[in-house]
Parts: C-alpha cells; structure tokens; sequence
C-alpha cells in the first residue's frame, strides 16, 4: 500500500473537522469530532450502524448542516453560503448509485455533466470512462449492468468534476468478491492520481488494505491513526510459541530472558510470551528451547488485525453502555 500524501507544514489539509457534532432533536448522530486528512490521503471512517458515518458525508459533503462545530472541505470553511463552491471541488459516491437505469452509461454522465455544467463535458466523459475501464460498455444501458459495473459508473460519474476530495459511502456493499476487488483497484488508481478519498466501510480487511489511516466512530471518535500505530497502542507486543509436547518447566525457560515481560500457557505445547522487543526476544527464547531440549514447532509474532481493534474499541463502549 502507498504511504499516500499524508499532512505536510506547507499545506492546508484537504479536510479539517473540529468539533464537529450533529443532532436531530434529542438524538445525537455524531458529536465533538476532530480530524484532518491530508491531500492525497486515502482515510477510512469505520464504525457500526447508526454510529454517524454516512450523516459525516452528508454533512461534510454540504447536502445537511452541522449542529456545532467546523470544519474545512477542499480548503474552504464549511457554510451555507459556500456549499456551491464546495460541491464543484468535491464528489460523493453513495452506496446505492441513483442511476437512470433506461439510459445508457454514457447518457447517464452526460445528464450529470449537464446539470453541473461541466466543460468540456465529451473529453472529459471519455477519461472518466478509461478511468473506470468502462469505454467498451459506453453504449450499454445501465440496467443490464452488473452491481459491481454500476458502481465502476458512479465513479466514473464522480470523477467528471475532476474533484479534489471523493467521497465513497460503503462502495463496495453488496458487491461479490471480483466486483469489490475492481473497486479496490479504482482506489489504488485514484490514490496514485492524488485524489483525497474519505471512504466509510464495514469490511475492515478492506480498510486495512486501502487506508493510510483509520478513524473508529460509535458516535465519538474512539482512535485515529495507521493501522500498524494502532496495534502498537492497544494490544501488548507477544511472541507465539509452539513445541511439539509442553515443557515440563516453562518458567525455567521463558523467566528472566532479555525482553521477555511474561509468559502465559494457551494450550499443551502452546504459550504466549509478552515482549518489549521481539527482534531482540524472539533470538533469546529460541535458544533457550533449544537449551531445554524442547521440540520447537514455531516462533512468531502475533499479529492483530484492525478487526481485533474496532472490536475491542467497541466492546469497550458496549460495556461501558452496560454500567
């Protein structure tokens, strides 16, 4: 994955929110959320239903007003007397297209381009379409069309307008594992023309292998950073170790090995050791179980994924709703 165009001192961020909140009546759909997103970043937003992601794109995209707050979009300050100037440096992708299914693919762009205006509309129509690998099915009309091939349409709608920040709200919902791949290339391809993508998903693999950065939201914003960053802060660094029958005296091995912070057995011949250092443990206890005599069947680093995060950030906030 690119490391993407992350926030640099010489320039402004594509997005700033600062404390941006917003309520319907009594109910709070999100509220005191911070963040920035670099120029060329890819940012995934991930959180469960109803946790205020999609009312994040609606607001930030200038389609509802914030109750509190502000924010920056495309480096203009988000309000009402610049939602027009933000909209023509922005796209939003929603989860459902919203095409003209009796019209074909290029009757559907060129209604969009139509009605925003755009110049040049025909040249532009035509690279949106090879953005997309579409120009073969130019003439076809989108009700024949695939899930998967509408939603390569509604980027290719998206990308008309050339935007600074596109937005993508659950693009690859629905779609069955070639359909959703397509759309994970389109992104890389986006990603490497600069374009600034704030993508919502609840398909985390998705998100670990897209994103530069991910924000978890459950109405709050619970973490922010890469990935990686956010396993370091969360779960403690532990090495996994199996031999081929238990040790009769694990302490006497694991105890007292430089970087080593503890030991626990799983299972029979199965232990997780903590660690401070695995490049400097991991040595140390191989050879300590070659020492002991030990049948090692494997060493590893255990690897937590962004699933492991969201669900622990979110069980925490369950059981804090339990107290």
């Amino acid at each position: 994955m690119s490391s993407g165009k992350l926030l640099s001192a010489d320039r402004a961020p594509a997005l700033s929110v600062r404390g941006l909140g917003k309520h319907f009546g009594e109910r709070v759909a999100f509220q005191d959320v911070f963040f920035e997103v670099g120029y060329g970043e890819v940012f995934g937003f991930l959180g469960p239903n109803g946790a205020g992601k999609t009312t994040i794109v609606r607001t930030l995209g200038t389609l509802i007003a914030p109750t509190s707050g502000s924010a920056t979009v495309a480096g203009i300050p988000l309000t009402a007397e610049n939602g027009v100037e933000i909209r023509r440096r922005i796209a939003i992708v929603p989860e459902s297209p919203g095409l003209y299914l009796r019209l074909s693919v290029t009757e559907n762009l060129e209604c969009f381009g139509d009605l925003y205006e755009t110049p040049g509309l025909k040249d532009r129509i035509q690279d949106a379409l090879r953005a997309v690998d579409m120009t073969d099915r130019a003439g076809d009309a989108c009700g024949t069309l695939s899930k998967g091939l509408r939603q390569r349409v509604a980027l290719a709608r998206a990308l008309l307008s050339d935007p600074e920040v596109l937005f993508l709200d659950e693009p690859t919902s629905g779609l069955d594992p070639v359909g959703a791949r397509d759309v994970h290339e389109l992104i890389d391809e986006l990603r490497n023309r600069g374009v600034t993508i704030f993508l919502t998903t609840h398909r985390l693999e998705e998100a670990e292998r897209l994103c530069d950065r991910v924000a978890i939201l459950n109405t709050t914003l619970r973490t922010i950073g890469r990935p990686a960053d956010l396993r370091e802060q969360l779960f403690a660094k532990t090495l996994a170790v199996r031999t081929l029958v238990p040790l009769p005296e694990p302490g006497r091995v694991f105890d007292g090995l430089p970087a080593v912070d503890g030991w626990r057995e799983r299972d029979s011949g199965a232990y997780v050791v903590s660690v401070s250092d695995s490049t400097i443990a991991a040595p140390a206890v191989a050879r300590a179980l070659v020492a002991a005599g030990a049948d090692v069947l494997s060493i590893s680093e255990s690897y937590h994924s962004l699933e492991d995060i969201y669900l622990q950030l979110i069980d925490e906030d369950n059981e804090v709703g339990r107290r």
